[in-house]
């Protein structure tokens, strides 16, 4: 058993908590909030017993062995390595952090302290994330890659009254390509390795984050192609092309439908059956790491990390989007 803590008392904390409702190994002992009503309401809904306003108090619990954090990007450094250096292990949502610079000091507060860190980037876990790996021989030689998340924010429709949510603030290094890019640039990472060459371009909105953009990716013999947005959506698939064939994801951050279209007409639907929900996976791959003494997946690794978010850094900044971690 884990007992875990939660920094961050939104959606995507509730997402985690109801897919792993079921695991045996998964505790929730803490909520951290920045009120006592705000925790309390939420931990007396999700069965956790301590709630704090402090998180180097939750962090100093003995009944906590872990904390995930979901809590704003710009937040996620300072609370990581307050976490770590209490001994605890950590699962920090994606991105890891703002800059790469940030990842670097959460890499050594993991080390410094023995304890795992990894990123939360749940397709890499997934089974047709797996699917696709087992089967991209049947390709043939990779050409193209093409990462596509475009989604229509209601946010967005605030930000048009001229209220300003976070989803559109860079003092939170939010954005298009932080928020939504990651989930197409972190896998093709994994898939392909770090890029020789970004060009990225975009729609930058009045308050200084994108509100959309397209990234060009040169590797050896293939490229990669992303396009994120949080101002429109698009309906089309994300792709991998080769010489023999295509192999179409229906939507690249939670895969439910994939299939290869060979060149020579014929089709193959490579999904697999989900066992449990989505999230579950990388909770539960965290989890048998702590088991097993390892501080540090072999999936989303370090290096992956690293690269994803040191990619996204040349890709925003070539867009013209700095925040104040830039400083």
């Amino acid at each position: 058993m884990v007992r875990f803590g939660v920094i961050g008392t939104n959606f995507i904390t509730e997402r985690l908590l109801e897919h792993v409702k079921d695991m045996e190994d998964f505790k929730l002992t803490a909520v951290y909030s920045r009120t006592n009503e705000k925790a309390r309401v939420f931990a007396d809904k999700y069965g956790a017993a301590e709630t704090y306003t402090d998180i180097e108090e939750m962090a100093a619990s003995a009944n906590v062995d872990a904390v995930y954090i979901a809590s704003p990007n710009s937040l996620h450094v300072s609370q990581s390595i307050t976490v770590m250096n209490c001994g605890k292990h950590v699962l920090c949502e994606k991105p890891l952090a703002s800059t790469s610079s940030e990842v670097e000091k959460m890499f050594a507060a993991a080390r410094r302290n023995d304890v795992l860190l990894m990123e939360a980037m749940k397709t890499t876990f997934v089974p047709n994330f797996l699917s696709i790996q087992q089967h991209l021989s049947k390709i043939g030689k990779i050409r193209r890659y093409v990462g596509t998340y475009c989604k229509y924010s209601s946010r967005y429709d605030a930000y048009k009254e001229g209220t300003v949510l976070n989803t559109f603030n860079p003092v939170f290094s939010n954005g298009s390509l932080m928020d939504l890019g990651v989930y197409c640039i972190y896998p093709m990472i994994v898939l392909f390795g770090t890029p020789h060459q970004t060009k990225a371009s975009g729609v930058k909105l009045e308050t200084g984050v994108d509100g959309e953009g397209s990234v060009l990716f040169q590797y050896e013999e293939m490229e990669g192609v992303v396009m994120h947005s949080k101002i429109s959506t698009s309906f089309s698939p994300s792709e991998i092309q080769g010489e023999l064939g295509s192999i179409l994801i229906d939507n690249i951050s939670d895969p439910a439908f994939v299939e290869i279209r060979y060149k020579d007409g014929r089709k193959e639907d490579i999904t697999k059956e989900y066992a449990y929900p989505s999230m579950y996976y990388e909770v539960d791959a965290f989890i048998n790491l702590i088991k097993e003494g390892k501080r540090e997946s072999s999936i989303n690794s370090f290096s992956h990390s690293f690269a994803t978010i040191q990619t996204i850094e040349t890709a925003r900044k070539q867009i013209g989007i700095t925040y104040p971690a830039d400083q």
